[in-house]
């Protein structure tokens, strides 16, 4: 009998982080086909059934649970082997896999990704960018970048820019007509634009003031699950929206929007870069932390979503 592959291997490390061939696929560079067939290969091989198969979805088997539990040491260790080497060539390489929000994924490519890709031509980033926080071990990830209150305890965080802030604002025309809040409980009397959290969840608007802490669901016929459409939405008149200063920045110079209730919305640390610490730190992201750590990016210059 034939030996799986260290492809192979690795191909289905890939397929059950993703729980999805299409997924994997595109991870991995191959055709869906392609990789299903080297599943049912590998499978053929060991005897063994890895994978749950339906239309639209792929989950591990009990066994396959078991196989990877086993093979993950092997793989990581391999890999760090061979971040050691790069090491010795004095160049960092390979493929650096990095998960982050959307607006965060922005911001890394404004500020760090075009220096970075010149610096080390040859590693090959991949920045992979969505609403929902994922287990970044579990996933395949090198390194997350989410606000420092979402970072697991067990992570090391790099700091990722300066501190940013959230503030209510609304239109002329709306304070006009429905008045100006002056503390957080009158926006119960408002017409609030609500955010939808990648969780499903809707975000409830944190305020502080001298110690006090309030958190508030606010009324609102309009939910929204973007920064800039809720922005865009407030400077319609719509409602008052909550979202992060610098994405508010522009219409608030023009006076198309009035922030409201600043002296209960202090700055707090904002994005961080977060790795786990108990693994070996593969050469690419070490080059891509030290680049991070020397780059100016703004104060404020994030755009984060609540709890991302």
């Amino acid at each position: 009998m034939s030996k799986p592959t260290l492809a192979d291997l690795e191909a289905f490390a890939v397929v059950a982080a993703e729980r999805s061939f299409r997924r994997a696929a595109d991870v991995i560079g191959v055709s869906r086909s392609a990789l299903s067939h080297r599943m049912r290969h590998l499978e053929e091989q060991l005897g063994v059934r890895l994978l749950h198969r339906t239309t639209r979805s792929v989950s591990v088997t009990d066994a396959g649970s078991r196989f990877l539990a086993r093979i993950t040491p092997t793989l990581s260790e391999l890999n760090a082997t061979l971040d050691t080497l790069a090491d010795d060539r004095g160049e960092p390489g390979g493929m650096l896999r990095i998960n982050a929000s959307r607006a965060a994924a922005r911001l890394l490519l404004a500020h760090i990704v075009p220096a970075y890709l010149r610096r080390y031509p040859a590693v090959e980033l991949d920045l992979v960018s969505e609403g929902r926080l994922v287990d970044i071990v579990e996933q395949g990830f090198d390194a997350g970048v989410r606000l420092g209150e979402a970072v697991p305890q067990d992570m090391i965080a790099v700091k990722l820019g300066g501190a940013m802030r959230f503030l209510a604002v609304a239109s002329p025309d709306y304070l006009r007509r429905f008045g100006t809040p002056s503390v957080p409980d009158d926006l119960h009397k408002h017409r609030c634009i609500r955010q939808r959290l990648p969780s499903g969840k809707r975000y409830r608007w944190e305020f502080e003031r001298r110690g006090q802490e309030i958190a508030i669901d606010v009324p609102g016929s309009l939910t929204l699950d973007d920064n800039e459409l809720m922005v865009e939405a407030a400077a319609d008149g719509l409602g008052i929206a909550y979202v992060p200063e610098i994405v508010a920045s522009e219409r608030l110079a023009s006076g198309q929007l009035v922030a409201l209730l600043e002296a209960w919305s202090p700055p707090y640390p904002g994005l961080m870069l977060y790795y786990p610490g108990h693994r070996h730190v593969p050469a690419a992201l070490r080059a891509f932390i030290d680049l991070l750590k020397v780059s100016d990016i703004p104060a404020g210059g994030q755009l984060g979503i609540p709890g991302s």
